[in-house]
């Protein structure tokens, strides 16, 4: 559909994208920011490397799996970043889908827009760091800005949106001290305590190869990261 973002992949049926539903998930191309650990960062950098898929391809996909598929995630890349991402989301609507919206937060103009027209119904935000410069231009590149971040945020709490707060965990790059501070941000923002969703770096085909995975934490070392975390 001329002037909509590409979609540069499919996944059909995910049980991880989408708390409590089954869902597919649309992936499109590009990204304001450069995260060391970033796995998909040839869909960021070089995305014309990778075939665009025709969208009415993907709703017919979409039909065969109605009743099977709740709903559909939106992710990339980084979706907020394209300026006719509502015009994308109504497709979806149109259409009865349900969407789930992937973003690092950085564009909060484009997210009150969303919310504003109802073309999302939940959103899942990436926040790299504690809410400061040094820290979050360390985990998202030199380009981030934590205070544009911090703004999404207060603007999906003052709309009550459906929130899922996630965060990449590399010990090279965040310590224990630092979620810590992270997620007491996040909660004040929301006025609430905010569970963050700790996730471990794969550690596979990374932007950064001195995060490769040799260098991440094994499963049971992030486990165990992880209480410390939630214990403090």
């Amino acid at each position: 559909m001329n002037g909509l973002p590409a979609v540069k992949g499919f996944i059909e049926t995910s049980f991880v994208d989408w708390q409590g539903r089954m869902a597919s998930v649309v992936f499109l191309p590009r990204c304001n920011f450069r995260c060391p650990y970033c796995h998909n960062h040839r869909l960021v950098t070089d995305p014309d490397q990778y075939r665009t898929l025709d969208l009415e391809g993907v709703f017919a996909k979409l039909e065969g799996l109605r009743g099977w598929v709740d709903g559909v995630c939106v992710s990339g890349g980084e979706p907020t970043i394209h300026t006719l991402l509502p015009q994308f989301l109504e497709e979806f609507k149109e259409r009865g889908w349900p969407v789930k919206l992937d973003t690092n937060g950085s564009k909060p103009k484009m997210v009150e827009t969303i919310l504003m027209t109802g073309l999302a119904e939940a959103f899942s935000v990436d926040v790299k760091a504690p809410l400061e410069s040094i820290p979050y231009r360390k985990n998202a590149g030199r380009g981030a800005d934590p205070a544009s971040v911090a703004r999404t945020l207060a603007i999906l709490a003052d709309w009550g949106a459906d929130v899922e707060v996630r965060t990449t965990v590399h010990p090279a790059l965040l310590t224990i001290e630092e979620c810590v501070r992270l997620r007491a941000q996040v909660s004040e923002i929301f006025g609430r305590p905010i569970k963050v969703k700790w996730q471990l770096c794969r550690g596979e085909d990374t932007l950064d190869p001195a995060l490769l995975s040799e260098h991440t934490l094994k499963l049971a070392e992030f486990d165990k990261l992880v209480e410390e975390i939630e214990g403090a």
